[in-house]
């Protein structure tokens, strides 16, 4: 499958940081995007170079974060042949690749004090030097940056340069994390649900059930869209039939029953043991079956009971995937009361 590249939401948070990038997208100038990671800012990039005069250029990428130390400055701005050992033969780095066109530089806070300083005079003068050579090139590339650190504070530190800061972040576009793009997690959902189906070949997307929806409404997504993504294609993949609304989310695809148990040591453990525990034996998100209801404001004892046991009832099928002889087992049930109660909540479908 090919890589996501569309913009997917309708918040306006979202909408604003996009149009941002839009506007910058025609100055020829450096621009910084900051997000967490998943947020999106490798296609913020793509975006500000399609929509500029440089969109016929090449567009380069460099994971700054992905080079050891003492390659990355190789990496950027080439090398000559001898200059160090393995170097058998003249390279170019990524800002001649990119000349006429957009370099994007992906967590640029991990750059080296070198690194920094030889970026500082590319971006300044237009000149880089080969490693191991004295005589400077000329490039014309634009710089997008990106990063989830703080800038600001790492040049206040001494760890970031302040001078290359400051020619960097001509224009800076800020990315909302997804747990505040309010109402683009079911958008989202509903589009890369579809997109799974349609690769499985389903006859029909049969979209989320409450309990799912629920699930993905109440989670924090740390991993943002990318988090979401893989939820969500994960979810599909797994559900066999998609007659029924898929309703059986996995957020955490290494929690299992049989995961190897890490032994703290002896320090970690007298680490912990100062910190209270937030909760104890809590149930995974994914498995949740709802908040706990407001017991005072409930004014009818029996309704109220019989609401909760058709909710526990409704996550323990999801579970199962609706195979209710192992929704019995896992809530201690006979098959015959299962079905009892399964008829009662009008559940048997």
């Amino acid at each position: 499958m090919e890589r996501e590249n569309q913009f997917i939401g309708e918040s306006g948070a979202f909408l604003d940081a996009v149009e941002k990038a839009s506007r910058a997208a025609a100055l020829d100038r450096p621009v910084l995007v900051i997000g967490e990671r998943g947020t999106g800012k490798e296609l913020i990039a793509e975006r500000l170079h399609r929509l500029s005069m440089r969109w016929d250029g090449p567009l380069v990428t460099l994971n700054c974060a992905a080079m050891p130390e003492t390659l990355i400055e190789a990496e950027l701005f080439g090398h000559e042949a001898g200059a160090f050992t393995g170097a058998t033969k003249s390279r170019v780095g990524r800002f001649e690749e990119a000349d006429g066109g957009t370099l994007f530089l992906d967590e640029l806070g991990t750059l080296s004090s070198a690194a920094q300083e030889r970026l500082l005079r590319a971006v300044e003068y237009g000149e880089i030097t080969r490693i191991g050579s004295s005589r400077p090139q000329r490039v014309d590339v634009r710089i997008v940056a990106a990063t989830n650190a703080d800038l600001p504070q790492m040049a206040e530190e001494g760890s970031f340069r302040a001078d290359l800061l400051d020619r960097l972040s001509f224009e800076v576009v800020t990315l909302p994390p997804l747990r505040y793009r309010e109402g683009d997690v079911p958008v989202l959902a509903d589009y890369f649900g579809r997109r799974m189906a349609a690769e499985l070949e389903w006859e029909q997307w049969p979209g989320f059930g409450q309990l799912a929806s629920e699930a993905l409404a109440r989670h924090q997504w740390p991993g943002n869209v990318r988090e979401l993504r893989n939820v969500i294609e994960r979810a599909v993949y797994q559900w066999s039939d998609y007659s029924r609304p898929v309703d059986h989310i996995v957020f955490d695809p290494f929690e299992s029953p049989w995961k190897p148990k890490v032994i703290p040591s002896r320090q970690a453990q007298s680490s912990d043991a100062e910190k209270a525990p937030e909760s104890i034996d809590a149930e995974p998100a994914a498995t949740a079956v709802a908040a706990e209801p407001a017991y005072a404001t409930v004014d009818n004892m029996k309704e109220a009971v019989e609401a909760y046991e058709k909710r526990i009832l409704e996550a323990a099928l999801a579970k199962s995937r609706y195979n209710q002889r192992q929704t019995a087992k896992a809530l201690k049930l006979t098959y015959d009361q299962l079905r009892h109660s399964l008829k009662r909540h009008d559940l048997l479908g």
